[in-house]
């Protein structure tokens, strides 16, 4: 991501429906998949602030992995030397099978190679740990948005699906979430594609709601990402997927 992007996540992740919806909401897909003890590891990848690694690591071990400085800096205000990883060339510097969870959110869609990620996480998994994986849906909503944070691409729900083969995977969910929002961030991006900001006016994304609104946004968004009904779109997939 560009540099300021994440002095604009920092600023509003910890109240932002969409930032704290989706800790909240992996946290909870974790502890109901295989829930965590106090000996098993979790690897954040991508970890950026390293606010979801550090609410995890009431339940188990935590790792944090980045591989840009403005990251890093951060991190290491919140973890210990030892927690804080970075890629070796293309590799995690961990061995095979030292894992009980690999999680993700929002991070396969910021790499050229989903497909050679998702390997890895297999490979640090041990039999039976679980991924857990979220990303942007919907190549219809691409903008200036995916552009600054140098996204790759914006998923479907067959794409993702792809990338986790059954032979290696037992896949868990898989599902769109942010339904009811759909319609008003595709206006809000079409708008701004059409009618470019001037002066540096701060995006929606960039500001957190009033205070009724953010809640029942957050209580939506988290109570969509358990509905077991397949949904036709979304604004986000998340996947959670099952190590063989």
């Amino acid at each position: 991501m560009n540099a300021d992007e994440y002095t604009n996540m920092e600023r509003v992740e910890t109240a932002h429906w969409y930032y704290a919806g989706k800790r909240e909401f992996a946290r909870r897909w974790l502890l109901r998949t295989r829930p965590p003890r106090p000996e098993d590891t979790l690897l954040d990848c991508g970890a950026g602030t390293g606010r979801f690694a550090a609410e995890m690591a009431a339940h188990c071990r935590v790792l944090a992995l980045d591989d840009h400085e403005e990251a890093l800096k951060i991190l290491r205000t919140r973890f210990r030397p030892e927690q804080i990883l970075s890629l070796a060339g293309d590799q995690v510097p961990l061995p095979d099978g030292s894992l009980e969870y690999v999680t993700a959110l929002d991070v396969l869609e910021h790499v050229p190679d989903d497909a050679a990620v998702v390997r890895g996480f297999h490979r640090l998994l041990k039999p039976g740990g679980v991924a857990l994986v979220t990303v942007p849906a919907g190549m219809a909503l691409w903008s200036d948005w995916d552009e600054v944070l140098h996204h790759f691409r914006r998923y479907d729900r067959a794409q993702l699906s792809s990338l986790f083969p059954a032979a290696q995977w037992e896949l868990v969910y898989v599902n769109y979430t942010n339904v009811p929002v759909y319609p008003a961030v595709w206006l809000v991006r079409k708008w701004r594609r059409w009618f470019p900001a001037r002066g540096g006016a701060a995006r929606t994304e960039d500001k957190v709601p009033p205070g009724w609104l953010n809640g029942l946004l957050r209580r939506v968004f988290v109570g969509m990402a358990f509905w077991r009904v397949p949904l036709p779109f979304g604004v986000s997939l998340l996947l959670v997927a099952r190590r063989r």
